[in-house]
């Protein structure tokens, strides 16, 4: 499973150009509407980072939490 979250997190990492991933990248991942990502992102699924007014979770714990689901 550690093997497989390390991949996914290598491959996302590339993809987007960065280590964290804020609300419109989860909606491009996901498929979800933005009012739904942001209920996640407001609620306890993971640990969001506040960057001034800006929400954005590290993609490590995103994909923690997406394998876990």
């Amino acid at each position: 499973m550690e093997q497989l979250i390390g991949l996914e997190v290598k491959r996302l990492s590339e993809l987007f150009g960065k280590s964290f991933l804020d609300c419109d990248d989860i909606v491009k991942i996901t498929g979800l509407g933005r009012d739904n990502v942001r209920a996640m992102m407001d609620g306890y699924h993971f640990s969001v980072t506040k960057i001034g007014k800006r929400k954005v979770v590290s993609i490590l714990a995103f994909v923690t939490w997406q394998m876990a689901q």
